[in-house]
């Protein structure tokens, strides 16, 4: 895999991977390392997928680092390596990034490439309500038609909800104060 075919999302994912086996003394670092990064950048594209798929983030991330926990650990050893299991799924999230017409390998390739492709995430995810359907169909709800043709993607996505505020949300929930009655206030507004 060329880290230059990556957005920078992915490639801080794959960093924060590495620097989490590196911290609980794993070998190598495997898809639930590169999936529990994904899920906890911020302003990122994962959790936010996972969310629109149906699924709790801070569930599945949970689930994830139990997998990890039971990990073998080794002391003093060399810097983990990639995984048999993470060097297919950079393969295949690339394959993903082909089918989708995108430029470059952004983090929801590898949340479609872990659904599609590995076995045990597969579990996981269906203990999830998630599937390569429903994250593809959550995928297409939160880009649009928008295409992955540069290295920050996922600051487009999703850029009403990141720049808006949804005022009807927001009165549905009782957190905005009411109009009626403050016409002096009103008033000056319109001014």
């Amino acid at each position: 895999m060329r880290m230059d075919r990556l957005t920078t999302k992915s490639q801080q994912a794959l960093q924060a991977a590495l620097s989490d086996a590196l911290r609980r003394g794993n070998p190598e670092i495997i898809p639930e390392h590169l999936l529990v990064a994904i899920l906890e950048q911020e302003d990122g594209v994962g959790a936010p997928l996972v969310e629109k798929a149906g699924a709790t983030a801070p569930v599945l991330k949970r689930q994830l680092q139990e997998r990890l926990e039971k990990l073998p650990t080794i002391k003093g050893g060399d810097e983990p390596r990639f995984g048999r299991r993470l060097l297919p799924l950079t393969t295949k999230a690339e394959d993903e990034a082909k089918a989708l017409k995108d430029d470059y390998v952004s983090v929801e390739h590898f949340l479609l490439a872990a659904a599609k492709h590995d076995k045990d995430i597969q579990a996981i995810f269906d203990r999830n309500g998630l599937s390569y359907d429903v994250l593809l169909r959550a995928l297409a709800q939160v880009r649009g038609n928008q295409r992955v043709v540069d290295q920050d993607p996922e600051g487009k996505f999703q850029a009403l909800d990141k720049y808006t505020r949804d005022l009807t949300k927001l009165a549905e929930q009782g957190k905005i104060d009411p109009v009626i009655g403050r016409d002096e206030e009103i008033r000056r507004v319109m001014q």
